[in-house]
């Protein structure tokens, strides 16, 4: 049963981080999987366990953000302080995923971007630090013009919904996804980029046979200074650079 003092911490949660969101769940072939919800803190506060989901946890209960000054942390991975998912997403190599999110503000327009990295194990015991990435798909500024059309808006259209397609090719075994919306709104001035990363544990089946080699790892994903993290939404612009290492097509 709930206490008192749980029902009322949950309700001065959602009151006050109502303006950002987070993946809520992940669905591939009709199955949903829940995420990480950032009320798990008050349940341990409370004295109760952590919720066991596919997300890795994380201190985001102000749903906020990574700032660049964070890049060479291993908060940049997964979200602050993230503590790994106890489950795991099934899915099949050359799946489309879809991750849910609970809501998006329209002003914090920006890319969306999907990286994984092998497990070489459970991923259930690992910590955001010994995770290397492979960017897998990734989509920014859509439509130039104005402030222009980005993934972020059709992630809203879609009803909070993003996708990714897992490399057909892709070696069975457990991977930890990396789903990131970077918000622009602020990117013109020098730390104004806002980083949300969303981390969950995937378990791929399927007869493919292509792992990465080899990954970067996340406190060198970005620099502060890269064009796609110090840039200025609001000059009609017509291109924008995504930032972070190229594709990783190898598993395609």
């Amino acid at each position: 049963m709930y206490t008192i003092a749980l029902l009322t911490a949950v309700a001065a949660f959602f009151e006050a981080a109502s303006a950002h969101g987070f993946v809520t769940s992940v669905t591939d072939n009709g199955v949903v999987t829940k995420g990480s919800d950032p009320v798990w803190w008050y349940y341990v506060q409370n004295g109760q366990a952590r919720p066991v989901t596919a997300g890795w946890d994380a201190l985001n209960q102000d749903n906020g953000f990574v700032s660049p000054d964070a890049f060479t942390t291993a908060d940049i991975n997964c979200h602050k302080s993230a503590l790994a998912g106890q489950a795991y997403v099934n899915v099949n190599a050359g799946d489309t995923i879809n991750f849910v999110w609970n809501t998006w503000p329209d002003s914090h327009k920006g890319p969306i971007i999907n990286y994984i990295a092998p497990c070489n194990g459970e991923c259930t015991s690992l910590s955001p630090s010994s995770l290397k990435w492979s960017k897998i798909s990734q989509a920014g500024l859509i439509t130039p013009g104005g402030s222009g059309t980005w993934a972020t808006d059709n992630l809203i259209k879609n009803s909070f919904t993003a996708s990714t397609v897992v490399p057909k090719n892709l070696k069975a075994g457990n991977y930890v996804i990396r789903h990131e919306i970077i918000a622009l709104h602020g990117a013109s001035s020098d730390n104004g980029a806002q980083i949300y990363p969303q981390c969950l544990n995937l378990k791929v089946s399927g007869s493919g046979s292509v792992a990465p080699t080899s990954g970067v790892a996340g406190t060198s994903l970005y620099k502060r200074t890269d064009p796609g993290i110090l840039f200025n939404l609001y000059t009609s612009p017509t291109s924008y650079t995504i930032p972070g290492p190229a594709l990783w097509t190898a598993a395609n």
